[in-house]
């Protein structure tokens, strides 16, 4: 007997042992892809220059990278369910490597492109495993403290991105940006085949083929027409692409209505707290993700600064919100997701007026602070609500929740990006905005001022999407109660 009770401390220390080595697995996957959302955007410039790109088309270096993701995320998620979430984590570490080595051999604009549809796949399979496996390694009660660590490894992905890709670019090549992703991906490969170990029960879905075809030609139509009104006028042709798009995803909704496995599980927006929880995402992601993009044309247009030097004014809120986010997690697991996340965004929208105040003369240490407020609100909330989708989620589709989660917030990313740049390009030429958003140019007299005026707009129109995202946020709570209160008349009854 005394050999038993001694053996149990050991096999409980070695399961806890496995269970940091899978996370960390799972943390350097978001690492990797944190580092490259930020990295790419410092070297736009370079590669618009050595590839030849057009203005116009250089945006679907990122846009057509976060589209794949987008209309893939439930898809792989799904996958994940079917032949194992582990299985198809390390296809996505394997699939984003080979996109990163060719897309440091890019050499047109259409290669770069197709390149980076490639690195979206792998990108889109490891982001949506990556919550399901968490929700198979911990228990409903550990998971926010879990989220927060891995959003601990985003943010020090984005500083690890701003930094290297300021020292890259400027001092040897914007290659180097992609080749980095190869070695790391290579060991976390290896590790990951290690590690991991598949615990979720596999099940049987079909892919919603039908439903990935119409959302994602809907999105590219509006997207394009979006993308283009930054630098040109509204014409017929841009016309047509706008209602072309909104049909296709109309024709989408119909589509899902009457497919037996859709590509968003309609039966997921049932479940208490799932539906607000989903809508705060997306539209944290619509108010929010551009952020980082208005600031650095900022800094680079009328204040002049380099991307190097714009880029490392916004590291210390990304720093600081690292820390904070494994707090804000454990504060989800003890309390309730609603208030962390719900406080997270409410703290985002202080940030967004700080920015909607900068001028031509403001002290950039105000730039700073705006970031760490922004840092801080985002390591509050993100935790949270991945963790309030997961508990809401029944165990057998968690691939499938956590793919809906990245469909959600991708669609609000890629929107946020084209509608900020729209809004803060009407007060100037809007090549000239985009110009100046790639750093091919910066601004000088009154045409700085206009252009920080019209920054301001596009602050303060994300500002007030992120009010009403706290407001989903909050409503939340009512939800949650009137769950409690059915389980526990069911229990007496």
């Amino acid at each position: 007997m005394a050999v038993a009770e001694a053996a149990k401390p050991s096999s409980s220390s070695s399961s806890e042992v496995h269970t940091g080595l899978a996370l960390s697995v799972v943390m350097a996957g978001v690492l990797m892809a944190a580092v490259d959302t930020t990295i790419v955007v410092l070297a736009l410039p370079a590669i618009e220059r050595d590839l030849k790109i057009a203005l116009g088309s250089v945006v679907w270096v990122i846009v057509g990278y976060l589209l794949v993701i987008t209309l893939l995320a439930t898809q792989v998620g799904r996958l994940g369910d079917m032949f194992g979430r582990v299985r198809m984590y390390e296809l996505g570490f394997a699939t984003f490597v080979v996109g990163s080595a060719l897309c440091a051999v890019a050499f047109d604009e259409g290669s770069m492109i197709a390149f980076r549809v490639i690195q979206g796949v792998g990108g889109a399979l490891i982001s949506a495993n990556s919550g399901a496996i968490i929700a198979d390694l911990f228990p409903p009660q550990r998971r926010g403290r879990a989220y927060g660590i891995t959003s601990f490894g985003w943010s020090l992905g984005a500083v690890l991105g701003i930094v290297l890709g300021g020292v890259i670019v400027t001092y040897i090549s914007w290659r180097w940006i992609f080749w980095i992703n190869v070695p790391i991906g290579v060991l976390a490969l290896a590790v990951a085949i290690k590690v991991l170990r598949e615990q979720g029960q596999r099940r049987r879905h079909h892919l919603d083929l039908p439903g990935m075809a119409t959302l994602g030609l809907g999105l590219f139509g509006v997207l394009w027409a979006i993308t283009k009104l930054a630098s040109e006028n509204l014409s017929g042709e841009l016309l047509g692409w706008l209602l072309g798009g909104l049909a296709l995803i109309a024709a989408f909704a119909v589509i899902e209505r009457r497919t037996a496995e859709p590509m968003l599980h309609l039966s997921l927006f049932r479940v208490p707290t799932m539906t607000p929880s989903l809508l705060a995402a997306a539209l944290q992601a619509l108010g929010n993700f551009a952020v980082l993009f208005l600031v650095i044309m900022y800094l680079q247009g009328p204040r002049g600064l380099s991307p190097l030097h714009a880029s490392l004014l916004l590291v210390p809120g990304y720093v600081l919100g690292g820390v904070i986010g494994p707090f804000a997690g454990r504060l989800a697991d003890r309390r309730s997701p609603v208030l962390p996340a719900t406080l997270g965004l409410a703290i985002q929208v202080i940030a967004l007026i700080l920015y909607a105040q900068l001028s031509l003369t403001t002290p950039l240490w105000q730039v700073v602070v705006a970031s760490i407020v922004n840092g801080v609100g985002a390591a509050c909330f993100f935790p949270a609500n991945n963790s309030a989708v997961m508990k809401a989620s029944p165990p057998a589709v968690f691939g499938i929740s956590s793919g809906m989660l990245r469909t959600f917030s991708n669609i609000g990313m890629v929107f946020s990006y084209s509608i900020a740049i729209l809004i803060a390009s009407s007060a100037i030429s809007r090549h000239l905005a985009f110009a100046i958003f790639v750093g091919s140019t910066s601004l000088h007299g009154h045409l700085a001022a206009a252009f920080t005026h019209g920054l301001h707009a596009a602050f303060y129109a994300s500002a007030g999407v992120l009010v009403v995202a706290a407001l989903l946020s909050a409503v939340r709570a009512t939800g949650a109660a009137g769950a409690l209160g059915a389980a526990a008349e069911n229990r007496t009854s």
